[in-house]
């Protein structure tokens, strides 16, 4: 009887120890509310120019702070340089994540979704990657610029429900992946930041060209505005080793003689880049994956929320092939068609993002970058 039931209290503890193995197997690293355990974090400032006043500084006459009048004479200004906030896990992969806001937007982008969840910043750190986050020259904490900018309140909100596809306001799609508290909505309503100087698409992508530089080589992650901001930075580094893009605009590059027609869309024309071809080969040598959400409609629309990125999707489709045509190795997804129903301009931070990083975490890994 005493041995029963030593055998008995043995096979329990081995059982717990089972389940318990089996659980921890079976969750997702990006899941645990565990420890994270950082080797590193920091942030820096990158690129960006010095300006530099006529006249000679006086630290005499001019050293005392003079709010109503003070004198500029042979003092510099440093500005456009990009502000980037980095953590490096212990037992980091091989190559970092760098992560790039859209437009409008700054680090919050990556960082805790609206509805209070983790976000890709702290869901690929679980997943042992270095994670570098961007607030690109003039926005956010790169925010400094040579040059002034009128900041004027605009009530925009509701627009921005409808171009994010949330819904039509102010009612949200049936099944979309975003939560319905009203609390998430107010969060993601102020995860916004303005431009304080006018936007330079050369100045955010020397500034991150020049974030490659310091940090090596990485893999960049752009979305929405910094989708073509990435394929210029592309041209302008060989550090980065792959972009990974979620919902990109209009704004790819593409061989001379070899771009679309130009498309009108809401009063703008889309006219597509275009560069010689053996610059345009560069984006045949990495991997390269683009993602697109739900509600983006086949036909033509009245919707404009929906009508601007059934174009930039059909834009998109068409770099790919070309792109592919050349040797190159983009996979284009939009998700409805694999399956993957209800997402936003925001995949990323959408109910399911955790799906949404197992795609990106199976991408690497495919690809040998992870």
């Amino acid at each position: 009887m005493l041995l029963s039931k030593v055998y008995r209290n043995i096979y329990y503890a081995l059982m717990i120890v089972v389940v318990f193995i089996t659980g921890c197997a079976s969750n997702k690293a990006s899941t645990d509310t565990g420890q994270l355990i950082l080797r590193q974090q920091g942030s820096f400032a990158v690129g960006g120019t010095i300006v530099t006043n006529p006249g000679t500084f006086d630290p005499i006459k001019d050293g005392a702070y003079n709010p109503v009048n003070p004198s500029t004479a042979g003092q510099t200004l440093h500005v456009d340089h990009a502000y980037v906030f980095y953590q490096i896990p212990e037992r980091p992969r091989k190559l970092p994540l760098v992560f790039w806001h859209g437009h409008g937007q700054f680090t919050k982008t990556w960082e805790t979704t609206p509805d209070g969840r983790e976000g890709f910043q702290t869901i690929f750190l679980r997943r042992r990657f270095p994670v570098y986050v961007i607030d690109q020259p003039r926005r956010g904490h790169g925010g400094k610029s040579p040059q002034p900018v009128n900041l004027t309140p605009t009530a925009d909100d509701q627009l921005w429900f409808g171009i994010f596809r949330l819904g039509v306001w102010p009612d949200f799609y049936p099944g979309v992946q975003f939560s319905k508290d009203p609390e998430a909505l107010n969060q993601f309503f102020r995860q916004t930041a303005p431009n304080i100087g006018p936007y330079n698409p050369e100045v955010n992508t020397n500034a991150v060209s020049e974030l490659f530089n310091k940090i090596g080589a990485g893999v960049l992650v752009t979305h929405s505005q910094s989708g073509g901001l990435g394929w210029r930075t592309v041209l302008k580094n060989t550090n980065i080793k792959a972009v990974v893009s979620y919902e990109p605009g209009g704004d790819f590059v593409f061989p001379e003689g070899e771009a679309p027609d130009s498309i009108v869309l809401g009063g703008r024309i889309i006219k597509p880049a275009t560069v010689p071809l053996p610059e345009f080969q560069k984006f045949t040598k990495i991997p390269i994956a683009i993602y697109y959400g739900d509600n983006i409609p086949d036909k033509p629309s009245t919707n404009p929320g929906q009508e601007q990125w059934r174009v930039f999707l059909d834009i998109a489709r068409k770099w790919r092939d070309v792109v592919n045509k050349h040797g190159g190795d983009v996979t284009l997804i939009h998700l409805p068609e694999i399956g993957i129903h209800g997402n936003t301009h925001f995949p990323f931070s959408d109910l399911n993002n955790i799906q949404i990083a197992d795609l990106l975490s199976n991408f690497l890994k495919e690809k040998g970058l992870d």
